[in-house]
Parts: structure tokens; sequence; C-alpha cells
């Protein structure tokens, strides 16, 4: 490689110089930044370490974690925030597999990401002889990600980050993998040869419009309905068509009911919110509008309460989703712009014949549930159990409504979702369509890297421990993240037994005299250890006034919570009564 090094005259002093021969690495980096990529979340080693140097040296911002899991997770929650690809940069073999687990995530709730991961020569490990990591990570991720392709010489990188940036983004939107090969990023090239291969791609996620029948169908259906419905999935949030979406729903004067991650799309409190009616949606509402919702396990997958003789409209990118549950009497395919651009033009060619007293019934419905709930709230126990440490977290988060909430575990996950309203789009994150645990620390680390907000994670003590070690990557990016973690000493609660009484813990028993706030400490955070609900309050006020990395430990009774939260069918309490 030449050792030419000499600055042009004129050139800044912080601006990269490189010598007449670069790397397939340099290449990588410079494609990245040329399509837009300005952060990269990830772990490095062999064979990436140096490429993640010269990427910082592009501008693109590394943010390094501690497990390849947590930051694909940031990557992930990065893309569901932006509508750009979250990109995660790991090393080969088993740092591979980490990463894959949010990659695939990423696929299943629709989020952009890339992740881009260094693998093994190719040859030893098609003949599979021994070689270092010797793992065919390609055909690993095929099957289980949105698109996926291998990159074997460094001129192609710069069409590889393209196909892989449009796959993450276009259509429905899902996880990609990159398989870059070391002797491809090892692989040296004349620099003038290397900027010639940089082209600007454009239309990267071109629109999908409905067709007119379509929109029409669907118009003639919800004009006929006396007790409609509009359910709003996290796709409507990811579409950022906030305005249009709430046009829609006054202009109608149609009740929506918001699955978790859509809370906020409209206020939890607006009028027309259903959000405490869900059974009476489902079992009373004749016409439902899916707007960037799936029927699958969350919604019964259209069947159990729902009403047999209702009807549904659906509106979705992936034409493969219609029908997938349920006959779908209506579908609109296409973005979620454009259908809903196209349902609000036609909308007043249209009237609707909706029962007033339908809305009014809700409404009535949800005052009635709402105190009911509130009662739950009232009682300020000591020790906390999650609802009166919920009353102080509730007053806190709706009083700073900026805030991004990230939310994880059992009772802890359900109890905050119905607990605490959201006031504004795309400030609830959680563990979504696949109901999984270990979001927590890296869905935070990305919500603040990718917008910059205050962010407070609401954690059970179990959820926690997946990927509570990544909280040193809060504090050491300093990040304005508040931890708040829920002990109870257990997954569910704290109080399971031994049935075979040989003296090791129940399955579901941790630690509920753990200080999970001596694990901040550790990493120079502000702590609190917290054990009433005016001194949860108090805590939570100030970590989130300081706007720096605060961990928040709140000591629960060992018994509060219970079996599986909201789907304990899945996990049915009568399945211990068995003989043995």
């Amino acid at each position: 490689m030449s050792t030419n090094n000499t600055t042009a005259p004129g050139t800044p002093a912080s601006a990269p110089h490189y010598p007449d021969q670069v790397t397939g690495m340099y290449i990588l980096a410079r494609a990245l930044k040329n399509i837009g990529i300005d952060t990269m979340y990830g772990l490095v080693g062999i064979p990436v370490t140096e490429f993640a140097y010269i990427a910082q040296l592009e501008g693109i911002r590394f943010v390094g974690f501690r497990h390849e899991q947590q930051a694909g997770m940031a990557a992930a929650t990065h893309g569901y925030l932006t509508k750009k690809p979250g990109v995660l940069l790991t090393v080969s073999s088993l740092g591979f597999m980490n990463g894959l687990t949010a990659t695939v995530n990423a696929t299943v709730n629709c989020y952009p990401m890339i992740q881009i991961s260094g693998s093994s020569v190719r040859e030893p490990i098609d003949l599979d002889q021994g070689t270092y990591e010797g793992l065919d990570q390609l055909n690993v991720a095929k099957p289980l990600v949105k698109a996926a392709y291998r990159v074997n010489k460094p001129e192609d990188i710069p069409t590889a980050v393209t196909r892989a940036y449009r796959a993450a983004v276009s259509g429905r939107p899902g996880g990609v993998y990159l398989d870059v090969t070391t002797p491809c990023l090892g692989a040296i090239m004349n620099r003038a040869d290397a900027e010639k291969l940089f082209e600007t791609p454009v239309d990267l996620c071109p629109s999908s419009i409905p067709s007119d029948e379509s929109v029409d169908r669907a118009l003639k259906l919800l004009a006929s309905a006396k007790k409609p419905a509009i359910l709003l999935g996290k796709g409507a949030a990811y579409a950022q068509i906030d305005e249009k979406i709430k046009r829609l729903i006054e202009t109608t004067g149609i009740p929506f009911y918001p699955m978790s991650m859509a809370k906020g799309l409209l206020p939890d409190n607006h009028p027309l919110s259903a959000l405490s009616c869900r059974s009476t949606i489902m079992e009373e509402a004749d016409v439902v509008m899916l707007i960037g919702a799936r029927l699958n396990w969350l919604l019964s997958r259209g069947h159990g309460k729902w009403n047999p003789d209702g009807q549904f409209i659906q509106l979705d990118i992936c034409p493969e989703e219609i029908d997938c549950n349920r006959h779908i009497a209506a579908p609109v395919v296409g973005d979620l712009e454009s259908s809903v651009d196209a349902i609000l033009t036609k909308l007043p060619d249209y009237k609707l014949s909706m029962d007033p007293a339908w809305v009014t019934g809700l409404q009535a419905q949800s005052k009635q549930k709402n105190a009911k709930f509130m009662e739950r709230l009232a009682p300020q126990t000591v020790p906390m159990t999650h609802w009166s440490a919920l009353s102080a977290v509730k007053k806190v988060l709706e009083a700073n409504p900026d805030v991004i909430l990230v939310n994880e575990g059992a009772n802890t996950l359900d109890d905050t979702r119905d607990a605490i309203d959201m006031s504004l789009p795309r400030h609830r994150i959680d563990c979504a369509t696949w109901a999984i645990m270990g979001m927590g620390m890296g869905s935070t680390i990305g919500a603040a890297v990718a917008t910059g907000k205050s962010v407070v994670a609401v954690e059970g003590d179990s959820a926690f421990g997946f990927s509570g070690m990544d909280f040193s990557t809060i504090c050491r990016f300093n990040l304005p993240a508040t931890v708040v973690i829920f002990n109870n000493g257990g997954i569910y609660n704290g109080i399971g037994e031994n049935l075979s009484k040989d003296g090791d813990p129940a399955p579901t028993t941790l630690d509920v005299k753990a200080r999970y706030d001596k694990l901040g400490d550790a990493f120079g955070a502000t702590t609190y250890y917290v054990t009433t609900p005016s001194d949860l309050e108090k805590a939570l006020t100030e970590a989130i006034a300081s706007k720096k990395p605060c961990l928040i430990d709140v000591q629960l009774a060992a018994d509060s919570g219970k079996e599986s939260g909201h789907i304990g069918y899945l996990n049915p309490a009568s399945l211990i009564n068995v003989t043995v």
C-alpha cells in the first residue's frame, strides 16, 4: 500500500485523508456514508475493528456495546424511529449469531435494519475444514431475515449496501443481513478506482399506490357500518403520517383503539379513544379498519371474542398479509401514506351511517372503567406493589410527555402499558410482536441516540437481567436516560416454590434483596434506591431533569405480580397440578 500521506494545500486539518490505495473497509464506510447512514451500533473484534475506526473517520457515529444483541436492538429501534435502516456491526460466528436475534426481531416487527458482519474465508468454510469461526453465516441468516447478501469483492460493496438499504426500507420494512468476507474487507484498490464506484441512489423507498377500486370498496363498507372502529398498529406510528391519521379519525368521528406502540398517535385521553373498551370493540364492532396493524396473536388472530359477523378493512403494504387469519372484506394494499391520502380524498363522496349511541356508549364506558382503574393506583402501599409504584411513575411521565418510554417485563410491561397514558406518537417502545424480553437497554440507547430526547426505561428485574450490563453503554456515552427497575425478586414474582424441596430456588425466583443501584454506582451514574411511592416520584423527577444517566432501584414486595400477565393461557398454572 502506498504511504503517500501528504495533505493537499487548503485541506482542513480535521478532514480524513487516505493514501493512494485503500481497502474494502474504506469502501464499505464510504458506501454507508454515501447512502445517508450516520450512526452504527455494534461490538468490534476480528475482522471488523479497523472498519469501525474508518467509519468514525468518515463521520459515522459508532456506538459500541457490551453485547451484540443489545447493539442490534438499538439499531432496530433507531430504524423504527427514523424510517432509515439502523446499522449493526458484528464480528463473525457467535458475534454474528448474537446480533442475528435482533435482526430477526426487526424483521418480525417490520423495523428497517441492516446487520453487517465480517465473515471468515469462504473456501475452508465450504469444505468444512475447521477454519477460524467458520460458520456459513449467509445461509444461517437467509431463512430468518427479509433479505441476505454476501460480498466477496470490494468493487461490489457499494451495490451491496444500496441493495441492503432498499430491501430494509421498501415494501414492508425489515432486517437485512450483509455478509462481508475477510478477504473483501482487506482487499486493496487504487483510491481513484474506488471513488468511481460511488453513485447517489434515488427513490430508495418508492410509494405503493392502492387501486381506486380498493379504496371505494373500503369506504362503501365503512359507510354502511353502525358500530365502526379504527384500530391503529405500530405500523401507523412508523409511517409518520400522524396528522393525516388524526384527520381521518376526527373527520369520520369513528372511535379508535391503539395497539401498545401506537399509543400517542392521538392522545390516549382523546374523546374518541376506546382504549378502555377493547372487549366491547371486539365483541360489537361491525366494521373494523386496521391501519398498520396485523390480525396476529395480539388480536386473537381475528377470532376469539371478535364479532363473528364483523367485517374488516385492512390497510397494509403487504398483499400476503391479507386474509392471513380471517377474511378481509376490503383490503387496501399500498403504503400507508398513499392509502390514507386516497381515503381522505374520496371520503366526502360517502355518507357514514354510524349510530351516535355507539360513540356515546363507548365514552360512558371509558369514563366508568377509567375511574375503576384509578382505584388500583390509589393505595400507596409499602412495600410497594407494581400499582403503587406506577402511581408515582404515571405522575412524572405524564408531566413530561416528550420523554420516550421503553418498557419490558411481564407484569411490569402489562401494568405500565395500562397505567401510563401517552400523548405523543413514537414515544412508547416495548417488546412488540414477539413479546420478547431483553430489548430494554438496547432500545433505550437506540431511542436516545436516534432522537436526542430523554428516555425512561421501566424494567422488570428479570427483564433487566437480559441486558443490564449495557447500562454501562448509557453511561459511557452520557445519554439522557433513566432506567427504573421494579424488583419483586422473580419472574412474575419472588415467591415461587421449588416443588422438589431440594433447597434450590424455584424456577421463577431471583433475588428480592438485590441492589441494582450498585450496578449504576459502578459505572458512575446517579443512582437511587427507593421504597415508597413518594420517594420514587421525587427520584424520577430529578433523574429526568438531570438529562444524565440515572438508575432507580424500586423495591417491590416479593408477592407483587402474577404469572404470565395478560397471556396466562400460554402458561397455565393448572399444568403444575400433574402427577409425576
